[in-house]
């Protein structure tokens, strides 16, 4: 599943390919296609990432249909588009095609027109967004020190942080030594601090590279652009620690697989 530095980047690539621009929408597929009819031929005034969840802003006109509401989910992909497009190939919930260029999405949990109420109610649900210069990181550390389930599993809710996803929670968690198996209750401020800025620090990364990369330049011994696959990361599916050569610990956690070093990270 995409996680929030990816969202964040298509939010920004799409901005500057599309904005300003008299969209063409429809959905081959069927199941979007009263939705399209309502901002098909609309200018794109801008696109914002929150957490997961994006959101392609019409600007004016009908209230109640004002943006394109996209969470693509695990299975949710987008497939490029020249202009004019091609012949639709497999299950296309939307086609969105702009003055040049466009693209497919195919497989999204979520694809949907709303208007500003209903935006304000997804916003609501989620926590703090680690890319966006005005969150307020106090509000996690609220819910996090309230709660006695594990901050493996809380820092994955979208509800304390949005933007957190299966591979960033391995590899934030791993960088500070904390055991992802410890309740919120126990977790101080300090460490929450620590928690959010390296969040901040690996998902700014992840938008500059279009990827997710948590070894540093120096671990790598090559620029970050040219690492490999999986060596981008510390623990994420490894088999032993790159720290002490220990092996990884993998269990589900919060339903997802979770991966850390009992000796570097404090487990009993």
């Amino acid at each position: 599943m995409p996680e929030g530095h990816y969202t964040h980047r298509l939010a920004q690539d799409h901005r500057k390919e599309f904005a300003g621009q008299e969209i063409a929408i429809s959905s081959p597929q069927g199941r979007f296609a009263d939705d399209a009819r309502a901002v098909d031929g609309r200018v794109l005034k801008t696109v914002r990432a929150f957490g997961k969840q994006v959101f392609y802003d019409f600007g004016g006109g009908d209230p109640d249909a004002r943006y394109i509401h996209v969470h693509l989910g695990r299975y949710g992909k987008l497939r490029k588009q020249a202009v004019p497009a091609a012949e639709p190939v497999g299950q296309v919930r939307m086609r969105f095609l702009g003055e040049q260029a466009g693209f497919d999405l195919t497989g999204p949990t979520t694809c949907r027109v709303i208007g500003e109420a209903e935006r304000e109610t997804v916003l609501a649900k989620l926590g703090p967004d680690p890319l966006d210069p005005k969150a307020d990181a106090g509000r996690a550390f609220e819910k996090i020190k309230k709660s006695s389930r594990e901050v493996g599993g809380l820092i994955l809710d979208q509800a304390v942080i949005a933007g957190i996803g299966n591979i960033y929670r391995a590899e934030i968690l791993f960088e500070l030594g904390l055991d992802p198996t410890r309740p919120g209750t126990s977790i101080s401020r300090e460490e929450f601090d620590a928690i959010w800025e390296t969040t901040v620090r690996l998902m700014k990364v992840g938008v500059k590279y279009r990827k997710i990369i948590t070894v540093s330049r120096e671990e790598a011994g090559v620029p970050l652009s040219r690492i490999p696959g999986r060596e981008r990361t510390r623990i994420y599916k490894k088999r032993h620690c790159l720290t002490c050569n220990d092996p990884i610990k993998c269990w589900e956690q919060a339903n997802r697989k979770m991966y850390a070093c009992p000796s570097c990270q404090g487990m009993s």
